[in-house]
């Protein structure tokens, strides 16, 4: 069986991590690329870097980090906001960054999954689905999550899946922030009908709750981030108790 991956996400906002409930009051939680280094050490799998107020003004403060992140960290990591081009992407992975993640420009112009597989690979390309469930369905969200949509949850992971997409990060509105657990029903019907990994977001508060999302949402990797920020939990530990629950993981072994 393949490995579990713990990916600690950072969502940036001039240069700075911060976190919200359901995607607002945001909170200072950091220097992201001290942060980015520590995770690396303590055994995170990969990271990912989320510019979540990205425009054509901060770009270049993205760019920077990215260098500075790829100088510190020997683990993969994903950075995504703003991106809408193979340009865009081309300047981000030649800055150190080992894969992308798309989300509102996709939707905008669903080509653009297509074009950058088959530009820089599909095992490079990450389509953020920020989702948010109504009475009968579950609907994609674009903006960082501000604006709704009318693409439904389940068409939409796979219609990217098709268009070359290597890997869905896909984040529960309702359960973000709020550390009651990941959206598992939602996650395990996702990722049971796609043929490519799935990285389930949102609602993280204990380590029983990563063992869940594994085993009842059939999650490929889980992501959290205030619970990592705050050192509320230790990836050490954490991935301890995974193994323990018979949840493989990647530990490293200490001399």
């Amino acid at each position: 069986m393949l490995t579990k991956r713990i990916v600690p996400c950072l969502d940036i906002k001039d240069g700075r991590t911060v976190k919200g409930i359901n995607f607002v009051q945001l909170r200072d939680a950091g220097d992201a690329v001290e942060q980015a280094a520590a995770y690396a050490e303590q055994g995170a799998d990969e990271l990912v870097f989320l510019d979540i107020t990205a425009t054509v003004e901060n770009r270049k403060t993205l760019i920077d980090l990215v260098r500075e992140v790829a100088h510190q960290v020997n683990i993969p990591f994903t950075v995504g906001g703003g991106i809408s081009s193979v340009e865009d992407v081309s300047v981000l992975l030649n800055a150190g960054a080992d894969k992308i993640s798309i989300n509102t420009s996709a939707i905008k112009d669903p080509s653009l999954v297509d074009r950058l597989a088959l530009a820089f690979g599909s095992q490079c390309v990450v389509v953020a689905v920020d989702t948010k469930s109504y009475v009968n369905e579950n609907r994609v969200h674009t903006h960082g999550g501000r604006r709704s949509t009318d693409i439904i949850t389940e068409k939409w992971v796979h219609e990217v899946q098709e268009r070359g997409a290597g890997e869905i990060l896909l984040t529960s509105m309702d359960h973000d922030g709020t550390k009651v657990g990941f959206a598992n029903k939602l996650t395990s019907k996702i990722s049971k009908s796609l043929h490519i990994p799935v990285i389930a977001s949102g609602g993280a508060g204990t380590m029983e709750h990563f063992v869940d999302v594994f085993t009842e949402g059939a999650a490929d990797a889980a992501l959290a981030a205030s619970i990592f920020h705050f050192n509320e939990i230790a990836i050490p530990e954490l991935k301890k108790y995974l193994s323990e629950r018979d949840i493989p993981m990647r530990i490293e072994k200490t001399e």
